[in-house]
């Protein structure tokens, strides 16, 4: 059973490491900005229906009592895990709770639920680990889980070429982003000209965010109009602002918009574009560099993968055609192969 406690929790003996130079010296907007859940998706299920039917034919159960998808112990597994991280018999990992269908708050406002805990859930099932999840802000995950608070962090985390200078990865979903519009708009969103003139909310410091200014420089290269850049302070605030007419287009996590455009009459996906842009990128599990567990997190999930129940999590959340047939170990040595390497799409297909 996953426990839902503060991000204030201090690191556990052995596993506290000091805090290097280096990490100032990048620091967290570069390792924090690629594809926070919470940026710009609104949709909180607080005091909502336990459960919401949506157009997609998937039902979200948002209530307390999840009854997750579990795994079985793998043996050779578990004896794989760092001591350091096992000896507690926990995995404690890091999300934000910022999203439907990816991690946010339950019905009664203070439990963490969501696909990216469903995986998580899987990844301690197969190493014998009790799942303790910790709920924190998108631009602390970096320095807690350099100081040992946490040992992994499930959020959405895209891998990026800062992030791999302090952390090793285990990817288990495609990264997209997805730009939303009302349900009356005809835009169809590829590139830097679609957004051309356009009013654009989108979260400060996200790697939506750099793919946005990127295209205004595009567009200003070519004497044409770019996009304003609308911040708010809620995603409440975001959809509504979308809604109302007062922006044109919001870019959010692809499921969170893929979420909405099923669940609301009045939104509708207008686009996509990968979360790595120009490269790729793959939403990953993620562990301070060079510790043991990202190769071990990788096994579970292709183990998870192999026995159907990863396959379960997502088609339960609507996330199906963000699945990936494998999970790989990401690091700074392997990164430049791993960008080269297919990714899947959002129709399955890969690229």
């Amino acid at each position: 059973m996953a426990s839902s406690s503060s991000s204030s929790r201090r690191p556990r003996g052995a596993r506290s490491l000091a805090v290097l130079p280096a990490v100032v010296l990048l620091g967290t907007a570069a390792l924090a900005g690629c594809a926070d859940p919470g940026a710009s998706a609104a949709g909180s299920a607080s005091g909502g229906a336990q459960t919401t039917a949506a157009r997609n034919g998937v039902v979200y159960n948002t209530a307390p009592d999840q009854q997750r998808i579990r795994a079985e112990k793998d043996t050779a597994l578990a004896a794989k895990v760092p001591e350091l991280i096992g000896k507690d018999g926990k995995l404690t990992i890091a999300t934000t709770a910022g999203s439907i269908p990816l991690s946010f708050h339950a019905t009664d406002d203070k439990t963490p639920i969501g696909s990216e805990l469903d995986v998580a859930q899987l990844v301690a099932d197969k190493l014998g680990l009790e799942l303790d999840v910790q709920v924190t802000s998108w631009e602390n995950w970096p320095l807690k889980t350099q100081s040992g608070d946490f040992e992994a962090v499930f959020s959405n985390v895209g891998v990026n070429k800062d992030r791999v200078k302090l952390f090793d990865f285990a990817s288990y979903r495609a990264a997209f982003m997805g730009f939303e519009a009302r349900k009356s708009a005809t835009y169809d969103i590829k590139g830097a000209d679609d957004i051309s003139g356009l009013k654009v909310s989108v979260g400060s410091g996200t790697n939506q965010e750099k793919i946005l200014l990127a295209w205004n420089k595009e567009l200003e290269a070519k004497d044409k109009a770019p996009a304003t850049l609308q911040y708010y302070s809620s995603d409440a605030d975001t959809i509504l602002a979308l809604s109302s007419g007062r922006t044109d287009l919001n870019i959010a996590p692809y499921p969170s918009t893929v979420y909405r455009e099923n669940t609301r009459d009045d939104l509708k996906v207008v686009g996509k574009v990968n979360a790595g842009w120009p490269s790729e990128t793959l939403v990953a599990a993620t562990t301070l560099r060079g510790n043991g567990l990202a190769p071990v997190i990788t096994e579970a999930l292709n183990s998870a993968i192999e026995d159907g129940s990863y396959a379960k999590v997502l088609e339960r959340w609507g996330l199906s055609e963000e699945a990936l047939p494998e999970s790989r170990t990401i690091t700074e040595e392997s990164f430049a192969a791993a960008q080269a390497a297919p990714t899947t799409t959002p129709s399955g297909k890969a690229s």
